[in-house]
């Protein structure tokens, strides 16, 4: 596959065979041509060696991780697509990357069209700024210039600060093992069922910020409370719902964000009316924080918690079944039905072959 800036040429690094083997496979089927690399020096020795234009790079290799290497990366390769590869714990080292130049990051098990998505909109980001580099030099006039330097900042600035927040969830749901990856999960599974209900692109990576972000207004509530075992009183549960106001808050000065803060805003609406803040009800609710809302549910009930035990992923689904109609809409459960089954399926693909 070729751009209008040459061949597009991908470099897939990370310390397991079979997933570098697939990944592989996968990108030559989409008509790229694809390197891979088994450890950092590895990579870096064929940055310096070839013309790479996007690199799938882990954060867990050996010898010198994923996040000590972006730096270098960055240096031998400015105009690099680099996309993250990170296990739902490391999910705080990856958002870190983002902030030293990294695009974006995806969580493992790798969802093969979810990668497909992301390089896509990596390589489309890449291409903006290499246009935007070229007109710097074609624009002459300093009034010209100093608008388009305006506008680089800019997406710097917007890109470092979802970083930022999306570390400060993760160290925040870092101090309860039970909340461990909860956003990062949300939003992979969120991602996937924009996906499954016909979304386009953007909308989907709107649905995936807003499930990174979805409880950063969780900062906003008293620690003691965050933290009790067992039921909590009708004052307590009211400071608690304030998360989804001071969330919106919090983002409110990111207004390219404008559809991700509606998302945090509304994903505890319900679909009969009687959720919360603003009682919104079936199509009022914004589709995004619909999705959200019902992930989060899936997400708590295949969970280890305190006060239960986690339930199958199936059996969830199907509990979940009792809400659709008052807290769910349907058509996002029936999505989350099809989508969890196709994961299903893939597990036990998985399991026959080992």
């Amino acid at each position: 596959m070729s751009s209008n800036n040459g061949p597009v040429t991908l470099l897939v690094v990370d310390d397991e065979e079979a997933i570098r083997n697939a990944v592989r496979k996968f990108l030559v089927q989409q008509g790229y041509e694809v390197a891979t690399a088994a450890t950092g020096e590895e990579a870096l020795t064929l940055l310096r060696r070839q013309k790479i234009t996007c690199m799938l790079l882990d954060v867990n290799l050996p010898g010198t991780n994923g996040i000590d290497l972006v730096p270098q990366i960055m240096d031998i390769e400015p105009s690099i697509a680099l996309l993250m590869l990170t296990a739902v714990n490391d999910a705080t080292s990856a958002a870190l990357c983002m902030q030293r130049g990294a695009f974006d990051y995806l969580i493992k098990p790798i969802d093969l069209s979810h990668l497909g998505r992301s390089i896509r909109s990596a390589l489309q980001r890449r291409h903006t700024q290499l246009e935007s580099q070229q007109i710097n030099q074609w624009l002459k006039e300093e009034v010209a210039l100093r608008v388009a330097e305006r506008r680089v900042e800019q997406a710097n600035q917007e890109r470092l600060s979802v970083a930022t927040l999306e570390a400060l969830v993760n160290a925040l749901e870092a101090k309860d093992p039970y909340l461990r990856g909860h956003s990062a999960r949300v939003a992979d599974l969120s991602a996937n069922l924009a996906a499954q209900l016909g979304c386009d692109d953007e909308t989907i990576e709107a649905v995936r910020t807003g499930g990174r972000l979805h409880d950063i207004g969780k900062i906003g509530i008293r620690e003691e409370i965050l933290n009790k075992q067992g039921p909590l009183s009708d004052e307590e549960y009211e400071h608690v719902k304030q998360h989804v106001l001071v969330g919106s808050q919090i983002l409110a000065p990111l207004v390219h964000l404008k559809e991700v803060i509606s998302y945090v805003r509304s994903h505890h609406e319900r679909w009969d009316g009687f959720g919360y803040p603003d009682r919104l009800a079936a199509e009022e609710i914004p589709r995004g924080a619909r999705i959200i809302g019902a992930v989060e549910i899936y997400d708590a009930l295949t969970t280890a918690r305190p006060y239960q035990e986690k339930m199958l992923p199936e059996v969830a689904v199907e509990r979940m079944r009792d809400l659709v109609g008052t807290v769910l809409d349907p058509a996002i459960h029936q999505a989350l039905e099809a989508v969890v089954t196709q994961r299903q399926a893939l597990v036990f693909l998985d399991e026959s072959r080992i």
